[in-house]
């Protein structure tokens, strides 16, 4: 991996080193094109979240439908002084998908002396002012930011946590965007960040009324349709792509067999498309499945953690049984 010092020019005021290694471009046009040559047409949804993407994520958070990230903070705060026990004082924290600020303030306001807050996220500016602003509020914490595609093994820089224990932070219930096959070896790849020492606080969203689900995935105000779409306008603008915008309207539902919330973009006619010189012709009602995200059980969250070589120390969840939070150990050296 580059040195801290490669990218010095666009280090933010307080933030002690910042590393882009941002996908390059061609990553996502060719994804676009293996999707869209699937015969269930697909795109990855870590491409959701460019600056317009980010932004639109964080409405989707404010909105009544959407219960995760209120109840997420509510029990960081509540039982912030048992996270702090179990992590213990000096910890360098490494956040996967750091999004705002709002979670990972909860978290270094509980944590005793916290020595170091590392953010990893795909989206650089989002990134950018999130470890200006944790640098800013945590003056004592050394912050630094890494701009990657966080679902790929990543080689941190040495300093990371040197001299101290490291708790890698997954909140939002962002594992859930993975299939269980790929969840667990994503948190192979944690646990072998974290090292055999290392722990991982972790928010994981449970099943519940499809109500509920189908609500949050569908806010009356339009943020999650806005958000799914903005997927096609950068396949537009960033791709070059020939498409209509009015042709396509989000879709959202829990589907109980696959335990999991899907959004799809919709092809209201038959129709064709063009990306980077290929034509792909949609059926009426033919969709781009653009996101999954799953829902646990404790004891099918418990399993999926076990097999990537973690323990579960602790878990907490809200009164209303909506969304859990689990602290991890690493075991089996």
């Amino acid at each position: 991996m580059s040195s801290p010092a490669a990218d010095r020019r666009e280090t933010p005021e307080g933030v002690a080193y910042f590393i882009d290694k941002k996908p390059d471009p061609a990553d996502f046009l060719a994804d676009v094109l293996a999707g869209l040559s699937k015969s269930s047409k697909s795109v990855p949804p870590k491409f959701f979240y460019d600056e317009t993407g980010s932004h639109l994520f964080n409405k989707i958070c404010e909105t009544p439908e959407y219960y995760v990230t209120r109840t997420e903070v509510a029990l960081l705060e509540t039982y912030g002084a048992e996270i702090s026990r179990l992590a213990g004082p000096s910890r360098a924290v490494i956040e996967y998908g750091c999004g705002s600020s709002l979670k990972i303030n909860a978290l270094l306001n509980c944590l005793t002396d916290p020595a170091e807050y590392l953010a990893i996220d795909i989206s650089k500016k989002h990134l950018l002012q999130t470890a200006e602003d944790i640098a800013g509020t945590h003056p004592t914490i050394r912050v630094g930011a890494v701009c990657a595609d966080f679902s790929r093994d990543l080689d941190l820089p040495r300093t990371v946590g040197e001299g101290g224990r490291r708790l890698a932070f997954f909140p939002g219930s962002t594992i859930g965007n993975q299939a269980p096959e790929e969840a667990e070896q994503f948190l192979k790849i944690v646990r072998k960040t974290v090292g055999h020492d290392g722990s991982l606080l972790i928010g994981v969203d449970l099943e519940k009324d499809s109500k509920i689900l189908n609500a949050a995935y569908n806010d009356k105000d339009g943020h999650t349709a806005s958000f799914n779409l903005n997927l096609l306008h950068r396949i537009r603008s960033e791709l070059l792509g020939k498409l209509n915008m009015s042709q396509f309207r989000h879709d959202a539902f829990f589907n109980e067999r696959l335990h999991r919330v899907e959004m799809h973009l919709v092809s209201l006619c038959d129709q064709e498309i063009s990306v980077g010189g290929q034509t792909f012709h949609f059926a009426n009602q033919e969709t781009i499945h653009t996101e999954n995200s799953y829902k646990y059980t404790v004891d099918r969250f418990t399993d999926l953690a076990m097999s990537a070589g973690f323990r579960i120390t602790e878990t907490w969840i809200d009164p209303d049984c909506l969304f859990s939070i689990h602290y991890l150990e690493v075991y089996g050296g």
